[in-house]
């Protein structure tokens, strides 16, 4: 038997290979299913089975086409209902692999289809759950993501204590957890930075899995402090629902190089979004008129789901040299599959041209401290609620990046202001959205949070009320 997860960091999302005698079952498969399908070649073995944990929200699964492609049986819970072929499981349903078997343990509460996977080893031994985002290490999913349900989050949160309870809980304490996801995902609150662990220590430590708690004490706990899911959530749960284009097809559509011309010319025929993932000191420096910065070496795929609000947006590319196919494969893990193509040989490319650049205003902490004590300067704080309350600069207002659409009225763009985040990141995509929307008194604190709290800057620190 060999059990593997496959870690994606961008996502904070785990998927899992697990192979016995030949036969292979894939649990939350990434959109691009070819490192499945070498790996199963590379062992000599097939794929039998994929397993979905449930409809997930945070990024479109490959089940589809790697059934299609391999012929493998899509395995859903009890209750999950599909626009294409899968095999809905009955809860306590055993499946075959080799010479282990894998058990259905229906635990709706995350989602009603919400399912574990319980692997049963060669000697019958409860060994270890895929509990996809029914339980985390250090918390649980969050109740509130349930497609077109008539049910409150209080009702699955309900669902969820009893899926706890009488589905997991009951499991030996050396059973292993293997979760769907890790710290940085949405789909929880307050996730562990472990992505394996064991029962045992979940029931000690899991302040979702106490002994004595009620179930009107774990609802409210589970719902207190819970942010609303970033917008593409239901879209991505539709798309893992009802189908979508295969990968290969909008890769091929999107990892397209274009020239200066061609790339102005599709940007304004299609009115498409000029998305640039470089690093945020190169887009600091130049970048095209309008573009909006998410750099492919932050929370790119999230933070893309989050602030382009229209998943079927036309997109255009600034990317490093060699990293276009990486970031259209990465946007179609959220479902951003209207990929156009690619500014080839990226910004030098649009100067040679002679094509228009603009900069972003951008200050060291040192500068921004000289203008804080100068007086009367305006400050964002970009950053998210629990880290603003933590601490912050007296007197910023809290602008939090992940609300910018809806709050944008909340400044003024005759006023200049200085925006940070915690460490240079969130605080060029912020300005980068503001500057395309016409507020162009726009300076960037380098460095963020992090850096200025190595000046002088007065912070204000959270006082937790119990130490009063």
């Amino acid at each position: 038997m060999k059990i593997e997860q496959l870690y994606t960091g961008c996502l904070a999302q785990g998927a899992y290979y697990i192979e016995s005698e030949g036969e292979v079952a894939i649990i939350d498969p990434l959109r691009e299913t070819q490192q499945y399908i070498d790996k199963t070649k590379a062992e000599n073995a097939k794929i039998k089975y994929v397993f979905e944990t449930h409809f997930h929200a945070d990024f479109v699964s490959g089940h589809i086409d790697l059934a299609k492609k391999t012929g493998a049986t899509i395995v859903f819970g009890p209750g999950a209902k599909t626009d294409y072929n899968i095999h809905e499981a009955k809860d306590g349903e055993i499946f075959e692999l080799g010479n282990i078997k894998i058990k259905v343990l229906h635990t709706p509460g995350h989602t009603l289809e919400s399912t574990t996977y319980l692997l049963i080893d060669e000697n019958g031994k409860d060994h270890a759950i895929f509990s996809g985002d029914t339980l985390f290490l250090g918390d649980v999913g969050r109740p509130d993501l349930a497609i077109k349900s008539d049910l409150t989050k209080e009702d699955l949160a309900g669902m969820l204590f009893e899926s706890l309870r009488h589905k997991i809980m009951p499991l030996a304490d050396d059973v292993i957890v293997y979760p769907a996801h890790g710290a940085g995902s949405a789909c929880g609150k307050n996730l562990s930075k472990e992505t394996v662990g064991v029962l045992g220590e979940q029931k000690k430590t899991n302040y979702a899995l106490r002994a004595d708690m009620t179930k009107e004490e774990f609802v409210k706990e589970v719902l207190d402090g819970i942010a609303p899911p970033p917008q593409y959530f239901a879209k991505n749960a539709m798309m893992n629902k009802m189908g979508y284009s295969s990968f290969e097809t909008v890769l091929e559509k999107g990892n397209v190089p274009l020239t200066p011309e061609d790339f102005e010319a599709l940007a304004n025929h299609e009115s498409a979004l000029v998305l640039d993932v470089r690093h945020q000191n190169d887009f600091v420096k130049a970048h095209i008129p309008n573009s909006i910065f998410i750099g492919l070496d932050g929370q790119f795929a999230p933070w893309v789901g989050a602030l382009i609000t229209d998943i079927k947006q036309p997109i255009l590319l600034v990317a490093p040299e060699g990293r276009a196919q990486e970031a259209v494969t990465r946007l179609s893990r959220v479902g951003y599959d209207n990929t156009l193509g690619y500014l080839e040989g990226g910004i030098e490319a649009w100067k040679q041209a002679g094509k228009d650049i603009e900069t972003l205003a951008s200050i060291s902490a040192q500068e921004f401290e000289t203008k804080v004590k100068s007086g009367d300067t305006n400050i964002l704080d970009v950053r998210k609620d629990g880290e603003y309350i933590s601490s912050h600069i007296e007197g910023a207002q809290h602008f939090a990046l992940d609300f910018i659409n809806e709050q944008m009225t909340e400044i003024d763009k005759d006023n200049t202001y200085h925006i940070h985040c915690a460490g240079g990141y969130r605080s060029v995509i912020a300005a980068s959205i503001l500057k395309a929307r016409g507020y162009n008194n726009l300076v960037d604190v380098a460095g963020g949070f992090a850096a200025i709290k190595e000046t002088k800057i007065p912070v204000t620190a959270y006082v937790c009320p119990s130490t009063l």
